[in-house]
């Protein structure tokens, strides 16, 4: 099943987000520190330009500080890019982020004029409960829930800076699959979009290639399952996720597991690492053309027929 979700809200946003980055001298990106290629927000990276971007690693509590140190030299590899790990609920490290700021534009600040920074992400990564560290006060709306943030807002912070909060927005298409189940599986996008038990499955597949060792230990196994389906069989009867007739049940058991992933009880992990963004991009190249292809096609048999 393909994984695509787009609220109306957003189309709108991707509008604003377009028009805005020309005015704004500086991007500040958050980013999921266990998914940062399917979590960097696709609009920011089509138009950006030239413009200083922090990639902002949040909840880097959660995931496997080996790959975010992986992941932060790819960045810091990038043209007008540098990046900072951080954890939303550690003061100090989203502080920093301001030391950043009024060292990239020193000049502005003293002389006392406005630095305007851009404030995106997509949903769910944390963006409003920075920005609340940030102002010092509780401006933005903060949730569990993806797509909690709507509309735009400006704040004014010290030293001259004004902080522009975008809502976050996803692709209207989730080409690339793999990166859209790690969306889902971290809690980006709504789980009225795909059931649990999909997401589940795609979950225990990733982290069985990943690591495996977490899941024997979190859930008293013997040994390593087979595959996704034999992990879910095994764990939903160990903790006693059982339906009708002694059957297990696939979406009780999946979402053990995802709330478990998700709040760090199965340690500090991530779903991709740089190579996988190398790979994965090839793949949706290949698809895209293959797809171009197909619609070429289409319309040479629609004007073949009219002959």
């Amino acid at each position: 099943m393909a994984i695509n979700w787009f609220p109306g809200h957003m189309h709108k946003a991707t509008k604003e987000i377009k028009q805005l980055l020309p005015k704004v001298d500086a991007i500040i990106e958050v980013l999921d520190a266990r998914i940062p290629y399917s979590s960097s927000n696709p609009v920011v990276a089509k138009f950006r330009r030239d413009i200083p971007t922090i990639k902002l690693l949040n909840k880097t509590d959660l995931a496997d500080p080996e790959t975010t140190a992986l992941w932060r030299a790819h960045f810091e590899s990038q043209d007008q890019t540098t990046s900072l790990a951080v954890s939303a609920m550690n003061r100090d490290q989203v502080l920093a982020v301001m030391t950043h700021i009024r060292t990239m534009f020193a000049d502005k600040i003293d002389a006392l004029k406005p630095v305007n920074v851009m404030i995106t992400g997509i949903p769910n990564v944390g963006k409003s409960t920075i920005i609340n560290v940030l102002a010092g006060r509780t401006i933005a709306k903060t949730g569990n829930e993806p797509a909690v943030t709507k509309g735009q807002q400006k704040i004014h912070l010290p030293d001259n800076v004004y902080l522009w909060d975008t809502p976050g927005i996803l692709w209207g298409k989730l080409v690339n699959q793999n990166g859209a189940y790690r969306l889902a599986a971290t809690g980006a996008i709504k789980e009225t979009a795909i059931s649990n038990d999909e997401i589940g499955a795609w979950t225990a597949e990733c982290l069985l290639e990943r690591y495996p060792d977490a899941l024997v230990k979190r859930y008293g196994l013997s040994e390593v399952p087979m595959d996704d389906i034999d992990f879910l069989e095994t764990m939903g009867r160990k903790r006693g996720c059982l339906a009708g007739g002694g059957q297990i049940d696939f979406e009780k058991t999946a979402k053990i597991l995802l709330t478990e992933l998700r709040d760090g009880t199965l340690g500090r992990l991530s779903l991709e690492a740089p190579s996988d963004m190398v790979r994965e991009e090839a793949e949706v190249e290949a698809l895209l053309e293959a797809e171009l292809a197909a619609k070429e096609e289409k319309k040479n048999n629609r004007k073949r027929k009219k002959r």
